[in-house]
């Protein structure tokens, strides 16, 4: 047997490997949408088709009863080569003790404020409508429900639902979504609450503890989303008190009013009210970093099926994207192709 040829033919066959179709875009968390250039140059850069718009979130009112929280509104319209694709965030505890009759009136009501907000941006309509919920075992079939009416009243359009690592996990517990796709949050992995120095957003570590088989093995088609942004998380009396999306990195580094501490914390050292912190507050600097970002996707590469897929990047602002350069995540594309 000549071994030649049969190394030149394993070479060949590994060249011609088909690669996977990798769609970019981003999504859009912010509450007024205005054309900005910095960010439209992203857009144009990826080529990017599609635009993922948070329209508002549902929570509970007063009285109890589902409502809109800070919808987003159109100073400009999307331009017009770019569809829009809007994204409702379903608070968890609102889907505790509701009748299946409620949810059949919250899926009414949620479809008629997207259409709504569909047509303020300019588009006649949407090629996809997603979902955004860090459902639990004890929501999961109140979700589903509510996921199933909103399908009947979009029949003609893809459904999508926001996937968390612990529910890609624990698919037993979790259930798997009457959805059409999901997309995987590879973020907001970590505890947010636990006072000390360990980044929430992106651990490669963390995440290798969720994915492996269970992205292979997942019985629909997955998307993924990668983190940009970073935040200000702060501790009172070593108690979590919150995020304060305020705080910038650059604020930090103002002697006078921060100083850092054997801790690798930053102790607030006066009351500055313009950021809600008080005199010894501590505040831990999270951000996404390109080197965790690009590990995490050689490891989310490995298992991911040939198929094309979307990758997100939260989230479309000028301030987060500065952080980063376009070969960056350039690179970050061509990984996953």
């Amino acid at each position: 047997m000549n071994y030649k040829y049969i190394l030149f033919f394993v070479i060949l066959l590994i060249s011609c490997k088909q690669k996977r179709e990798v769609n970019t875009s981003f999504y859009f968390w912010k509450t007024v949408y205005q054309q900005n250039n910095t960010e439209q140059s992203y857009l144009q850069h990826f080529k990017s088709k599609q635009l993922y718009v948070r329209i508002m979130d549902v929570d509970r009112d007063l009285d109890g009863e589902p409502m809109p929280v800070a919808p987003i509104s159109f100073r400009n319209k999307i331009p017009e080569h770019i569809d829009i694709i809007p994204v409702v965030f379903i608070v968890n505890d609102l889907l505790k003790n509701t009748s299946d009759a409620a949810l059949k009136e919250m899926a009414k009501n949620i479809m008629r404020f997207v259409n709504g907000k569909v047509s303020q941006a300019g588009k006649q309509t949407y090629t996809e409508l997603q979902i955004d919920c860090d459902w639990t075992a004890t929501t999961r079939q109140t979700y589903f429900t509510l996921l199933k009416e909103i399908k009947l009243l979009n029949k003609d359009k893809p459904l999508s639902a926001t996937l968390r690592l612990h529910q890609l996990k624990n698919q037993e517990k979790s259930g798997i979504p009457p959805v059409d796709k999901v997309l995987l949050m590879c973020y907001n992995m970590g505890n947010l609450r636990k006072y000390g120095t360990e980044n929430s957003i992106l651990d490669v570590k963390e995440l290798e503890k969720y994915v492996d088989k269970n992205l292979g093995y997942y019985p629909m088609p997955i998307d993924i989303g990668l983190p940009l942004f970073s935040w200000a998380v702060v501790f009172r009396n070593q108690s979590y008190a919150g995020i304060s999306k305020r705080v910038k990195f650059e604020d930090l580094q103002i002697k006078s009013n921060f100083v850092k501490s054997t801790n690798e914390l930053y102790m607030v050292k006066t009351d500055l009210p313009e950021f809600g912190l008080n005199k010894n507050d501590e505040i831990r600097f999270e951000a996404s970093k390109f080197e965790d970002i690009k590990q995490s996707a050689i490891y989310l590469e490995r298992y991911l099926s040939d198929k094309p897929i979307n990758l997100l990047f939260y989230h479309l602002d000028e301030p987060t994207l500065k952080n980063f350069n376009r070969d960056e995540l350039e690179e970050i594309n061509h990984i996953l192709h």
